[in-house]
């Protein structure tokens, strides 16, 4: 076979090969193998570009193991015995044919006619390592974003829930996963909204997704729910979400907990009540002490001289009198509590031991008429650091609960009153009385600590105890707050501050440990 006819029959089989369908690392390795062989050559290589971090790799026949590698092409190793012809269609260089032995001439005339049937085939290889590098690229970035956008869904401290049109749940965030009724994700996912959660009203709940669906507009309520005996509420949120163009493709729900929220909103609605009415006694008081003190003095003067009085007009009088003077005095009583209540607290503070209040509003109590029929349950915690608070008014404050509870209790129950070294908030000591009682209506719950609100039969009380503890507790910068449950007895929580000296100690620890 002449000279043209072998470089030709090698040329269609190297373009052959270059059409397969194989990946290139194997076309390579049969080309560098098929011109060794045709050519009768002692080596045959390929210096060809691959990702990595030293991204030029010789492949030769026969095989290296390893392969070499070198960073660019201009830091080939010398080989004086080898023949090297650079593949570069235009600028740059896309590798380079190495070979040794053989018939020099030869070589020289159909290895530049091999290198240029190359360079497209390597041109392509390079294009798609680099698309390949920036697909990955691309890829890695969109991961972390997803990564980056799921991580904040799930560090929201919300439940966080997305349902498409046919009501099936797509997302479910962690929050959903750990709350008080949380279910792992992975059996969520995927499934009927009605398969998961079981509201109430199933229609009004799909009617609010539809809702939302037809109108794009968001929708928003509030629910008490009933947690763990503890009645608490919750605000859920359903909001539009689009895809693709204005089409509404989801529905976004987040559900918080807003119990801290409402009592707070309750605790500033309560003291403004108790401002409004704290102005209203200020400004009246004097004006109906007044008149009360004229009357009973008059009602004093007619007692003294009813001696003087004959006739059978006489006995009413003696009836009459004492009725008008105790009405007088429970009208004195009134305006008296208004008067505590109303008046500025700014009775001196000192550290006090809450065990010390409640073991002397226990005495007090015992000489109540009812303190027989209940058992009376001293659960104090010692050694209990000090408030700083008014003793006086904080055994007022016990004494009034603790007459409260009694009267609950008409049939006979348990009086607790417990202290502790920490309340629910930060710096409080804690003071409770619970009872075994009738309980307070949920409607009621809301307004027992408002002015003339009382639960307790006519004649019973003002409805001004409760409106008064909450002013002392309030002007000792505490919380007084109440648990009940209709049936099911009531507490009341008394938080008061550490007194300053407990709250400097524990200060200087926590940066002692920092």
């Amino acid at each position: 076979m002449t000279l043209a006819a072998e470089g030709f029959s090698l040329v269609q089989d190297v373009a052959r090969l270059l059409g397969s369908d194989r990946p290139p690392d194997a076309i390579v390795a049969q080309v560098v193998g098929l011109v060794r062989e045709r050519l009768g050559l002692q080596v045959a290589a390929l210096w060809m570009h691959e990702a990595g971090a030293v991204p030029w790799r010789r492949v030769a026949s026969p095989d290296e193991i390893p392969p070499r590698r070198v960073p660019s092409l201009d830091e080939l190793p010398p080989a004086p015995d080898r023949l090297r012809f650079d593949i570069s269609p235009g600028v740059e260089r896309l590798g380079v044919l190495e070979v040794a032995g053989g018939d020099e001439s030869v070589v020289r005339a159909l290895l530049p006619v091999l290198a240029d049937i190359l360079a497209p085939f390597l041109a392509a290889v390079h294009l798609t390592e680099d698309l390949a590098l920036e697909v990955a690229a691309r890829s890695r970035e969109i991961e972390a974003q997803r990564l980056f956008t799921a991580l904040v869904i799930d560090s929201l401290p919300v439940g966080l829930y997305v349902v498409d049109r046919e009501l099936r749940i797509q997302m479910w965030n962690r929050s959903r996963e750990l709350g008080a009724r949380g279910i792992p994700r992975r059996d969520v996912v995927g499934r009927s909204i009605f398969e998961v959660l079981t509201p109430a009203s199933p229609e009004a709940f799909r009617a609010e997704f539809e809702r939302v669906f037809a109108t794009g507009e968001p929708h928003s309520a509030e629910l008490e729910v009933v947690v763990g005996g503890e009645a608490r509420w919750f605000r859920s949120t359903k909001l539009p979400m689009r895809l693709h163009g204005d089409e509404i493709t989801h529905v976004v729900t987040i559900g918080e907990d807003i119990t801290r929220w409402r009592t707070m909103q309750a605790q500033i609605l309560q003291s403004e009540k108790l401002a409004a009415v704290g102005q209203l006694a200020a400004g009246v008081m004097h004006e109906i002490n007044n008149p009360l003190a004229t009357i009973g003095a008059c009602v004093a003067a007619l007692d003294g001289r009813l001696g003087e009085i004959a006739g059978p007009g006489v006995h009413a009088f003696r009836e009459y009198l004492p009725i008008i003077d105790r009405e007088v005095q429970r009208c004195s009583r009134i305006v008296d509590g208004l008067l505590d209540f109303s008046r500025p607290q700014g009775r001196r503070k000192a550290s006090v031991d809450l065990n010390a209040v409640a073991t002397e509003a226990l005495e007090l109590l015992r000489h109540h008429r009812r303190y027989r029929a209940v058992h009376v349950v001293p659960d104090l915690e010692a050694p209990l650091p000090p408030a700083w608070a008014n003793f006086e008014q904080l055994v007022q404050v016990v004494l009034a609960l603790g007459l409260n509870a009694l009267d609950a209790m008409e049939q006979g129950g348990r009086l607790t009153v417990r202290t502790r070294r920490q309340g629910s908030l930060p710096g409080m000591v804690l003071l409770e009385v619970e009872d075994t009682g009738s309980g307070i209506a949920t409607d009621a719950r809301d307004k027992i600590f408002e002015p003339f609100f009382t639960t307790k039969p006519p004649g019973r009380g003002t409805g001004l105890g409760l409106s008064i503890c909450y002013g002392i507790v309030q002007e000792h910068q505490g919380r007084l707050d109440v648990e009940s449950q209709p049936g099911a007895g009531s507490t009341f929580r008394v938080q008061l501050p550490l007194a300053p000296q407990v709250q400097g100690a524990r200060g200087q620890l926590g940066e002692g440990g920092a």
